[in-house]
């Protein structure tokens, strides 16, 4: 490998956001894109002056100078593509959730391993300013011992591609589990789970998922902290909101009801109004400014942007941390471990509410591919 990180971007609808990082990165040369649609692929590779084009994946693996690749295609893609990268010999960051079934998860994990190579789901939600804000509020002590965690993401999807329609809710989870899990600090090791109203024949018919929302109760493996996690996808009146709240025995943070509101930290009895400030310190000079703003503009918005607020300035953190994993040898912070520990909470929690709320423990994934 050179002494930059050669990148090759994979899907450019949203992973359109991640070219201009890559390419501010002093650790980064933002090498190749690949997108299907040639116009489509033309247009992005013009505008930011990428200097390789590729409508094919397959053909963008076999180019020997890619170091890695970042894979931002539909849902039903990530599992395959993320395996035929791995086995190709390039370092791996691929967008959420890490797959759709287990057994997706552990031959991943497995491709990972056997590779050599890095894997980094790409969670934004824990390098959200809020996330890192509330993480040092229990790294200071504010928080104290962390009693409870409570997880939520409820969005509407009607309008998105049409492999999202009907999709089960916790399927697509990751946002809503990873921050309780990592603030936990611990993996997961059983779900409960309990579906709760209906969404229309005509969504619920391509999945065979009835529910409108389902929500978890997550045991960990340290055995001391647990969560709780609700999701919606489709037909439930809710403003968009990612969110998480953290119950300690000196404080308590409370994510805001409505966007603008303002998030609580309640010590003792008191709640307080906080801000969270940004986190941009902690960067590169040269992308530290994508924490605030990104590729799309107000005539040109990603509905991530439209819906999630800009994933709370995390794009730049992931890329980063993802780049310097490659640099220092060593495993990114999402590992393929943490990563299917995180999308299997997901997948288990649908299936215990398939099973009227039956325990589903979590496959244990270290071992895979051993």
């Amino acid at each position: 490998m050179t002494e930059k990180v050669r990148v090759g971007v994979v899907g450019l609808g949203f992973g359109a956001e991640f070219i201009p990082i890559y390419q501010a990165h002093p650790d980064a040369e933002m090498l190749a894109v690949c997108q299907r649609t040639r116009s489509a692929l033309d247009r992005t590779a013009e505008q930011f002056g990428v200097p390789r084009r590729y409508t094919d994946i397959t053909d963008l693996l076999a180019d020997p100078e890619i170091d890695a690749v970042h894979i931002n295609t539909p849902i039903p893609d990530h599992a395959a593509q993320s395996i035929a990268a791995l086995e190709a010999g390039k370092h791996v960051a691929c967008t959420v959730p890490m797959a759709t079934t287990l057994e997706e998860i552990e031959a991943v994990v497995t491709a990972a391993r056997r590779s050599g190579r890095n894997y980094m789901m790409m969670e934004t939600v824990v390098y959200s300013r809020e996330f890192l804000h509330v993480q040092s509020l229990v790294a200071d002590g504010t928080i104290g011992r962390i009693q409870f965690l409570r997880g939520a993401h409820h969005q509407e999807m009607a309008g998105w591609p049409g492999y999202w329609e009907g999709l089960p809710p916790m399927h697509y989870a990751t946002h809503a589990v990873s921050p309780v899990l990592a603030l936990a600090g611990s993996l997961a090791e059983s779900v409960v789970c309990l579906g709760s109203g209906r969404i229309s024949e005509d969504l619920s018919a391509r999945y065979g998922s009835p529910f409108a929302v389902e929500t978890a109760l997550i045991t960990t493996r340290d055995g001391i902290v647990h969560a709780e996690v609700a999701r919606s996808l489709f037909e439930t009146a809710r403003e968009y909101v990612e969110s998480f709240t953290v119950f300690g025995d000196r404080a308590t943070f409370e994510w805001e009801q409505t966007q603008g509101a303002g998030h609580v930290l309640h010590v003792g009895e008191q709640p307080q109004r906080i801000e969270v400030r940004d986190f941009a310190d902690r960067l590169p000079a040269e992308i530290a400014p994508f924490t605030t703003r990104g590729v799309y503009g107000d005539d040109n918005e990603h509905l991530s942007f439209v819906q999630g607020a800009g994933h709370g300035g995390s794009h730049p953190h992931l890329a980063h941390e993802f780049l310097r994993s490659i640099v220092e040898h060593r495993a990114p912070a999402i590992d393929a471990e943490t990563a299917a520990n995180w999308t299997a909470v997901g997948i288990c929690a649908h299936e215990s509410a398939m099973a009227d709320g039956a325990r589903v423990r979590i496959p244990d994934f270290t071992g895979a591919g051993s």
